[in-house]
């Protein structure tokens, strides 16, 4: 493990070389799983905000969806995530000529139709869909920063595919901080140099 500050990041996160690759899974990780895509409380009024913009590029399923639940839900634990469609689906998706799922908030934003403002950043979707598969899970003392593993991620060849922490790079920052990237930077490096 690594830690830095008062994140304990797991090795696979420096180790695990990945490359999203959506013509072998279709997008699975937007349909499969048993509740939706995990919030912060402060991407809420966001969503609120930007759904007008969103809702044209979701499925009738999906609008139906979050009209009765809402732009987020808590799950049984009570933990923020987005609304399912039937229990199934997340209920921002859409879907591309290829029949892959895509994210409807993701391709509203690419064409425009709204601003996803976070503080100075401008990021397409919710920040734990930014980082999959990496999962972070905040335990009040310090924060878990995990990869998840799942199978229908699998590739081979993995050699050629970046370390997540460098795939990554972009949402590691957007959630945590330069000043946090750059001290996970220099704890990988200085565990590798210890090896």
């Amino acid at each position: 493990m690594i830690v830095v500050g008062n994140s304990i990041v797991s090795d696979d996160i420096a180790d695990r070389r990945f490359c999203c690759d959506c013509s072998r899974c279709h997008g699975a990780c937007c349909v499969d799983g048993d509740s939706g895509a995990p919030l912060l409380e402060e991407e809420v009024p966001i969503l609120e905000a930007i759904l007008p913009g969103v809702l044209p590029y979701m499925t009738p399923e999906g609008r139906d969806a979050v009209r009765e639940q809402g732009v987020a839900v808590r799950d049984k634990d009570g933990d923020l995530g987005t609304p399912l469609i039937s229990g199934g689906a997340c209920a921002y998706i859409t879907y591309g000529d290829d029949g892959c799922a895509l994210c409807a908030i993701e391709k509203a934003h690419s064409e425009k139709t709204f601003n996803f403002q976070f503080s100075t950043f401008n990021f397409p979707k919710p920040v734990s869909c930014h980082l999959y598969p990496i999962r972070v899970e905040d335990y009040g003392e310090f924060t878990a920063v995990n990869y998840h593993r799942w199978d229908i991620c699998r590739q081979q060849p993995a050699d050629h595919f970046p370390p997540l922490y460098v795939y990554l790079k972009e949402p590691l920052v957007r959630r945590f901080g330069q000043e946090w990237y750059d001290e996970l930077l220099q704890e990988i490096k200085n565990r590798n140099e210890q090896q």
